[in-house]
């Protein structure tokens, strides 16, 4: 084969493949949500209910993650609340056979950035700084770019440290 045809292989499927990692994060991109499994609404739960964010996403002020919250504490009320919605069917359903919900991330950083959410929580940074005004999301979207030069502002806004091995190990 002649170096021009491998090339030319070699660019059309690298482009293909960037075409894919961008329909893949979509959402990102345009603030739209993403379709999940089962419709949950951060609204209701955050203004009706009356839950903090710590109360489901309980490891966020102790590691890197927040996590996505255990079943057990959806059912803990959705074993006598709702239980005639379709939504919470599809979640006792899950439930009861065992097996997890496969929610669609909505946060998604780059493998080479390292980031803790609990270094944040006790810096007194609100949820809403990164994720936006969840409280008012029927669906959860990202609307902050999350990208370097955003955080860097942030960082410098908030006296934070702004060196390459703050972020990047």
């Amino acid at each position: 084969m002649n170096k021009f045809i491998v090339l030319a292989l070699t660019g059309y499927f690298g482009l293909m493949l960037l075409g894919f990692a961008g329909l893949a994060g979509h959402w990102h991109a345009t603030g739209l949500p993403p379709v999940q499994p089962i419709a949950f609404s951060h609204q209701l739960h955050l203004n009706t209910v009356g839950l903090n964010c710590t109360h489901c996403h309980q490891y966020a002020d102790q590691g890197k993650q927040a996590t996505v919250p255990a079943m057990s504490i959806c059912m803990a009320c959705h074993k006598n609340v709702k239980t005639d919605s379709p939504e919470i069917q599809k979640l006792s359903q899950a439930w009861e056979g065992g097996e997890g919900v496969e929610w669609v991330k909505v946060h998604d950083l780059p493998w080479h950035v390292h980031f803790t959410h609990k270094r944040h929580i006790k810096a007194g940074i609100e949820c809403q700084s990164c994720h936006g005004e969840v409280q008012a999301m029927e669906q959860m979207r990202q609307v902050r770019s999350l990208e370097m030069g955003w955080c860097v502002s942030c960082h410098r806004l908030n006296a934070a440290p702004t060196d390459c091995l703050t972020c990047h190990k």
